[in-house]
């Protein structure tokens, strides 16, 4: 299998059966979707939510079509899963919980001298993302974590583009005033 496939080719070719196109996808996204679900829900149940979003990917396999980057269809179902499982729960998304934005990702693994350093900042920006809005944080995260352009952020959300924007700034915003007021102290 390529490995410089789009990932709607890859989709394309898993429908057709070839279970590597399959891999590599989830092999590019897995990183990136874990820490959304992670970061969106919490530690306990960012397991179950992955997996059944996988699942959800796995199940449309026979009726998938083209309609938008495979990035933003799969944050879609991301989104979606996580707004059901809020209402079956009763539970309201983690706002301000910094232990579910804990996990360093594969790029931020460093040095161990400069590890101390590295950690402490790595903390204070975690805990200014979980005191960030809902609809800001889901932003932030979608540009961040995924790595979806703003089209495709306002796709996945289903808010307009200016709508995206202004919460895309207004979480920017937030976050440099509250790391320049950390540094101030």
């Amino acid at each position: 299998m390529d490995d410089e496939a789009s990932d709607e080719n890859l989709m394309l070719s898993y429908c057709r059966g070839d279970a590597d196109a399959f891999e590599l996808l989830y092999q590019r996204h897995r990183g990136p979707l874990y820490r959304f679900i992670m970061r969106q829900c919490g530690r306990e149940y960012a397991d179950e939510l992955y997996q059944d979003i996988w699942l959800r990917v796995i199940n449309s396999r026979l009726t998938y079509k083209v309609k938008a980057t495979f990035k933003t269809w799969l944050y879609q179902i991301a989104r979606n899963r996580i707004i059901d499982h809020y209402r079956r729960q009763s539970v309201r998304p983690v706002e301000n919980n910094p232990d579910s934005l804990s996990l360093l990702s594969e790029s931020e693994r460093i040095q161990p001298e400069n590890q101390l350093e590295t950690n402490d900042q790595h903390e204070l920006l975690m805990n200014a993302i979980a005191a960030l809005p809902r609809d800001q944080k889901e932003v932030f995260l979608l540009k961040e974590e995924a790595g979806l352009a703003l089209d495709e952020i306002a796709v996945t959300t289903g808010v307009s583009y200016e709508a995206a924007k202004s919460r895309l700034r207004y979480a920017f915003k937030k976050l440099r005033e509250q790391l320049e007021n950390v540094h101030e102290h």
